[in-house]
């Protein structure tokens, strides 16, 4: 989820001529760094409730450049077995900080899946 999330946005800035966007956390993030920004991910998903943050660093992860993240689930909603929450990703790296707003919906006890806005 969050490896999507994240590498979409460095991709997109690549295709538009937005090369000032490799200097975000984001492209300094490794594959290693993602997959422990998701466990992260997941967990606040499942386990904080709204306005509850979690910290998460990627120092001792990878030996890329170090990532601070905040991970706040900010709304949740229930739609009979579905259940949405929107959520705030701060990732700050290299003097730079950038904030994402993805929203996550499951059915019953499945697994969160990302919400693509069209």
């Amino acid at each position: 989820m969050a490896a999507v999330l994240l590498s979409t946005s460095v991709c997109t800035a690549h295709a538009a001529n937005l090369g000032f966007l490799r200097d975000t956390p984001v492209a300094a993030m490794t594959q290693q760094d993602n997959a422990a920004l998701l466990k992260v991910l997941r967990e606040s998903l499942d386990h904080k409730a709204d306005g509850e943050s979690t910290q998460w660093s990627s120092e001792g992860v990878s030996r890329g450049i170090r990532v601070d993240a905040t991970v706040t689930p900010d709304r949740t909603t229930h739609d009979g077995p579905r259940t949405c929450r929107e959520t705030s990703v701060v990732l700050q790296s290299r003097g730079q900080s950038m904030t994402l707003h993805p929203r996550f919906c499951r059915e019953g006890g499945g697994e969160w899946v990302f919400q693509r806005t069209h």
